[in-house]
């Protein structure tokens, strides 16, 4: 049944084809029942985005700087990595068979940019959108249908959804927060001051202390360490945590014991393969009412500007 509270925006002409679609109904409650929220879809997009990039190889972290050619690719990788996340069917004449409907998936970097070929008229298309500078993603379910279109122009006669019609999308998803891309985002007097250090555990290092209190993902991490062994270059043990605990710096990661730490500081819960940093200091009369956590023993509140440097804790034993 479609869900009306969700796209009240949308005019009664639209929800008429919406209701009459018995496909395009059935590939959108198949989706929702497999990602409510988004959040898969979400985590596929980053990480197509990021393998794109290959910061560990490349040290990029901006869309601009990929190659024309890498970002044609683009939307084939999304088409394969959301059929590996999803393990959605072979189509037999679209990409996927979603719910018994053949489906075809088509990505754009650039809202409303989706190049749709002639091979698609009449068929439901998945179509994508995820921009990294907005740190913004959308999917929606499109009938394909020759009168919602306008006319190809290029060589292999692709087709473009007409703006006036993108009402006729059926969003699954729309202006969902897309997983930051903390280097493109980051200050740019900081970004510098990481980038300007030769080794990559100095760099890991200097990330840590400019960005805290933000989630840093595991592609960022490789993309400053460019080493094989870059997660060793966080943990404690002549990694970040041991270098910047001195500063009373701590690095929690996605374990459910400091994921505690994280939440009890009022600070974002590290995700699968994230890490948050912060600078703490231990509870004094002057922190009345800040949120705290207990770390060896003691009450430790996230440091003031006012309060000096003093060793952190360490954080609680690792449990998933």
């Amino acid at each position: 049944m479609l869900p009306f509270d969700i796209h009240a925006a949308q005019n009664i002409a639209s929800a008429r084809e919406f209701r009459e679609d018995a496909e395009l109904l059935a590939v959108y409650a198949e989706l929702k029942r497999r990602d409510p929220q988004g959040d898969d879809f979400a985590i596929v997009l980053r990480d197509t985005i990021d393998q794109l990039l290959n910061g560990e190889v490349t040290g990029r972290y901006d869309w601009n700087t990929l190659y024309k050619t890498e970002r044609t690719h683009a939307g084939t990788l999304v088409e394969i990595n959301l059929q590996r996340h999803f393990d959605f069917t072979d189509g037999l004449t679209m990409d996927y068979r979603i719910a018994d409907v053949e489906v075809d998936c088509k990505y754009s970097q650039r809202f409303g940019g989706w190049m749709i070929p002639p091979e698609a008229r009449g068929h439901v298309c998945l179509l994508v959108w995820a921009d990294d500078y907005k740190s913004q993603w959308s999917a929606g379910l499109f009938r394909v249908r020759e009168e919602w279109l306008n006319k190809g122009s290029n060589r292999d006669a692709k087709l473009t959804v007409k703006s006036d019609h993108r009402n006729k999308i059926l969003w699954l998803w729309k202006d969902e927060n897309l997983p930051e891309n903390i280097l493109l985002h980051m200050n740019p007097s900081d970004r510098s001051a990481v980038y300007s250090l030769q080794s990559g555990q100095k760099r890991l290092n200097e990330l840590f202390r400019r960005v805290q209190r933000r989630r840093i993902g595991r592609n960022v991490v490789r993309t400053v360490a460019q080493q094989k062994d870059y997660m060793k270059r966080v943990r404690g043990n002549g990694g970040a945590r041991s270098a910047l605990q001195p500063e009373g710096i701590i690095i929690m990661g996605d374990y459910d014991s400091h994921r505690s730490v994280a939440k009890q500081l009022g600070l974002p819960s590290p995700r699968e393969g994230e890490f948050v940093s912060a600078r703490v200091a231990r509870r004094r009369p002057h922190h009345l009412g800040a949120l705290h956590t207990f770390l060896d023993g003691e009450a430790w509140v996230l440091a003031t500007p006012t309060d000096l440097p003093e060793e952190a804790p360490p954080l609680p034993s690792h449990t998933k």
